[in-house]
């Protein structure tokens, strides 16, 4: 099971990769740092990406990071391949039962930037086996940085993004 959930981000990653070598340099690149909660663990997230298309204030940036949580998860336990929860032994996504602190994900945002102002869109986070859509905002801050909040089901993120 633990391969399965590493497979589909690196899968991801590798995809990524590809796109972002084959395209010119001069796009710039998307660092974000971020406090968020995902899957109900707390924790900051660091991530990477490279426009593929921009056109206008119109952009799609696929990207990929990692999601930086507290390891102990007392409150889960593993039967088998499945994860539940101990309080209500209600069944959980895997991530909270592999003692892992590193969760990698993929993303990809289709955003539209007004001229000098607010860039708003969509997103979609692929961590572990699950794909969260979300609403993603950004405002200038400073010429290259930008305040930043996503916001999706089980996911909220907020932070900083740097354009280079």
């Amino acid at each position: 099971m633990m391969k399965y959930r590493l497979a589909t981000p690196l899968a991801f990653c590798a995809a990524f990769g590809a796109l972002a070598a084959a395209h010119p340099a001069s796009a710039g690149v998307r660092a974000e740092a971020n406090v968020a909660r995902s899957e109900g663990d707390w924790g900051g997230e660091l991530a990477l990406g490279v426009p593929v298309i921009e056109d206008g204030g119109f952009s799609i940036t696929p990207a990929v990071g990692a999601f930086f949580h507290k390891r102990d998860h007392d409150g889960y336990y593993e039967d088998g391949s499945q994860c539940f929860r101990r309080s209500d032994d209600a069944p959980v996504s895997g991530g909270k039962c592999d003692d892992s602190g590193t969760k990698i994900f993929g993303k990809v945002e289709a955003t539209y930037r007004l001229p000098m102002s607010l860039a708003f869109g969509v997103g979609a986070r692929l961590i572990g086996d699950d794909l969260r859509p979300y609403g993603t905002a950004a405002m200038p801050i400073l010429p290259m940085v930008d305040g930043k909040v996503n916001v999706g089901d089980r996911y909220l993120a907020a932070g900083l993004q740097a354009r280079f």
